[in-house]
C-alpha cells in the first residue's frame, strides 16, 4: 500500500479554568517533539495562543502537517509524544482536531 502524502492539521486546545499556564507549556514542547520524532511533514508549523476579542476566552490553536496518514497512529504508539498528551486531557475543556483540504 502506497503512503499517503501530508495532512494538513487545525487542532484547538480550550483549558479548563486556571488550567491555561499548564497547557500552553505542553503545547510548546508538542511541535518540537513531533518533529524531532520525524511525524511533521514538509509545512511549516506553528502554535498560537489565541484570545476571544469578546470574551477574552484563552485558547491555544496549531496548525501543522502531519508526515502522512500514519503519523498520528505512530504518535500514540510512541512514549515522548504520550509524555505530552496524557497530561494535557484533565486540562482541557474541548479538544477539536480537524483535518484540512484546500478550496
Amino acid at each position: 500500500m502506497a503512503s499517503s502524502g501530508p495532512v494538513t492539521t487545525l487542532v484547538i486546545y480550550r483549558p479548563k479554568a486556571g488550567a491555561e499556564q499548564a497547557l500552553g507549556a505542553l503545547v510548546q514542547k508538542h511541535l518540537p517533539v513531533l518533529r524531532t520524532l520525524g511525524l511533521l511533514g514538509p509545512g511549516q508549523s506553528m502554535a498560537f495562543r489565541a484570545e476571544d476579542k469578546r470574551s477574552h476566552a484563552v485558547s491555544f490553536v496549531e496548525l501543522f502537517q502531519w508526515k502522512d496518514e500514519r503519523a498520528s497512529d505512530i504518535a500514540h504508539q510512541t512514549p515522548e509524544v504520550m509524555a505530552i498528551w496524557e497530561p494535557m486531557g484533565p486540562l482541557l475543556e474541548v479538544l477539536e482536531l480537524r483535518k484540512l483540504e484546500p478550496l
